[in-house]
């Protein structure tokens, strides 16, 4: 599960800075893209970090923090899908991974509650 897990959060990060290159770039979306670059292209350096925790606490918190920017990165992909028909396709396919990747977070804090891993 942990290396499904780095695999993902690698994939789903270098897939949203794809998909923020093909959006048209005028001011109306910047902020959008930026918002979900910014979001996705943590995932991956704080997965990498909470696999540094030195105990089960430290653990969960920065797991917590993975969780929170995917739901942000799946937020940003509905923004976009509301504005943007022509990448509907692809949002719907990064809004699954999001979804997917978010519920395997969430598995795996509360795997490490329950195990207390030290």
């Amino acid at each position: 599960m942990r290396n499904e897990l780095i695999e993902r959060t690698k994939r789903f990060g270098i897939d949203c800075w794809k998909f923020c290159f093909k959006v048209p770039k005028s001011r109306e979306y910047n902020a959008f893209v930026n918002q979900l670059i910014r979001s996705s292209s943590s995932v991956g350096a704080n997965y990498r970090a909470s696999q540094r925790a030195k105990s089960t606490s430290d653990f969960i918190n920065k797991l917590k923090i993975v969780e929170e920017e995917v739901d942000e990165s799946v937020h940003w992909l509905e923004v976009f899908e509301e504005i943007l028909s022509e990448h509907s396709d692809e949002i719907l396919k990064l809004q699954k991974e999001g979804k997917e990747l978010l519920a395997i977070t969430v598995a795996s804090i509360n795997t490490a509650k329950r195990n207390n891993l030290k």
